[in-house]
């Protein structure tokens, strides 16, 4: 199964970081919220990435055209007409597809332009800004069990984010984002789509995904919510950058399973 990465937004209000790269890019003990996202992922086994670029997405190109150089080690020997010895490396077990969805597009147009590179088959999508402990494994058992068009993640943060009207049944009834917060659940990504979906979505780039289109599915009775009460963060501001540096900083990332595989 594929994952969709939505990595093309301005970050505007972490712009002390975001006017130099895009959100996505912003480092967190070292390394880009992205890689962290995409480490994650890849402890439950997926493996295979497209990531819908728009503001400086050449840094992120730059940045995978480089992985592999960027960790390993290396000897740089000039008197061998510039020999490149490497010593050892960090090789990941990733196929990253980096497509550029448009400066300005919103998330709906994003999503629909990877399309052609999803085909006809379920796949995961996210947001490049927000880091998690969701049992993926449970995410997608929980969504093939109910067998809707969409499966979002639910999270309560307690604070700032819209809320989704979620029925006894886990069936969201409406769908309202970034509207006046009230305690209740929220959109927190790491969803799992149908190839359905699509037909909610069209080129226009002002397309908001987490408005009519999933409003439209919510209506249809085929958006799911998986209720997750663990660790959930996203990287909105400067504020939230430190939290997560803390974190890492005294291992206790929850995210950061990888670290003990």
């Amino acid at each position: 199964m594929k994952v969709v990465i939505l990595a093309g937004g301005r970050g505007t209000r972490i712009s002390e970081e975001s006017h130099l790269k895009p959100k996505p890019m912003i480092e967190i003990g070292s390394n880009p919220i992205l890689w962290h996202i995409m480490k994650y992922y890849s402890h439950f086994g997926y493996n295979d990435f497209i990531i819908c670029c728009g503001y400086k997405g050449y840094i992120i190109k730059e940045y995978f055209a480089d992985y592999y150089l960027h960790r390993s080690d290396i000897t740089f020997d000039f008197s061998r007409d510039n020999e490149m010895i490497v010593h050892n490396n960090v090789a990941e077990p990733w196929r990253v597809t980096i497509i550029d969805t448009g400066l300005n597009t919103q998330t709906g147009a994003r999503i629909k332009k990877i399309q052609k590179f999803i085909g006809n088959e379920p796949f995961m999508l996210t947001y490049g800004d927000g880091v998690s402990n969701v049992d993926l494994d449970k995410l997608v058992e929980f969504h093939k069990k109910n067998g809707k068009y969409a499966t979002m993640t639910a999270i309560q943060p307690g604070g700032r984010f819209g809320v989704l009207d979620i029925s006894k049944g886990n069936k969201i009834e409406r769908f309202t984002e970034k509207s006046k917060e009230d305690g209740g659940w929220v959109n927190g990504g790491f969803m799992v789509l149908e190839p359905q979906v699509f037909d909610y979505l069209d080129d226009d780039p002002n397309l908001v995904f987490e408005r009519s289109p999933l409003e439209n599915i919510a209506k249809d009775g085929q958006l799911m919510a998986y209720k997750h009460k663990g660790f959930w963060q996203c990287m909105d501001t400067l504020r939230d950058r430190i939290l997560l540096e803390e974190m890492i900083e005294k291992n206790e990332a929850p995210w950061m399973v990888w670290e003990n595989e």
